[in-house]
């Protein structure tokens, strides 16, 4: 049955998605490493840019597998976790432009992803933008039918009085 396409069946975490995935997972790996040193070597006053870098690196690591998995509970979820994320690193990034505590290096969301070239402002907007295309009734409205499946819906016509003459 190649060729075909069943409602349902792409999710977000194949095609374009796998690669949105690996730069979540990518992103995910940098925060925690580096927001994991930050906040040792600071104790115990810690920055609460560090502490935001933290929890930036666990919304990257639930998003990827939330993507990933792109079905059921788990959409609902990337589309929560790449909601707080856009609205983390906006909210950080105009913060940050304004905040002293804000302004330390190597934060993920300070300067909206400055220190990480900027993906960490873009990938939330492409990650939203990839679960609309994938979103269900984007894949319902985009279905094809193999021709030997519909052959074998079609119902035979019936005949009427009319039809004969």
């Amino acid at each position: 049955m190649s060729g075909t396409t069943t409602v349902g069946e792409r999710t977000s975490g194949t095609g374009f998605g796998r690669l949105v995935v690996t730069i979540y997972g990518v992103l995910a790996f940098a925060a925690l490493g580096r927001s994991s040193y930050q906040i040792a070597t600071s104790a115990p006053h810690v920055p609460l840019a560090y502490w935001l870098s933290a929890l930036a690196a666990v919304v990257y690591v639930v998003a990827a597998i939330a993507i990933a998995r792109g079905r059921g509970r788990w959409r609902a979820l990337a589309w929560a976790t790449v909601t707080v994320e856009a609205v983390g690193v906006l909210s950080v990034g105009v913060a940050s432009l304004f905040s002293d505590e804000l302004q330390h290096d190597g934060t993920v969301w300070r300067l909206f992803g400055m220190d990480y070239g900027f993906f960490p402002l873009i990938l939330p907007f492409v990650g939203l933008w990839w679960l609309w295309r994938t979103r269900p009734a984007a894949a319902a409205a985009g279905t094809t039918i193999a021709p030997e499946a519909t052959a074998s819906r079609t119902t035979p016509s019936r005949t009427t009085p009319e039809s004969e003459a």
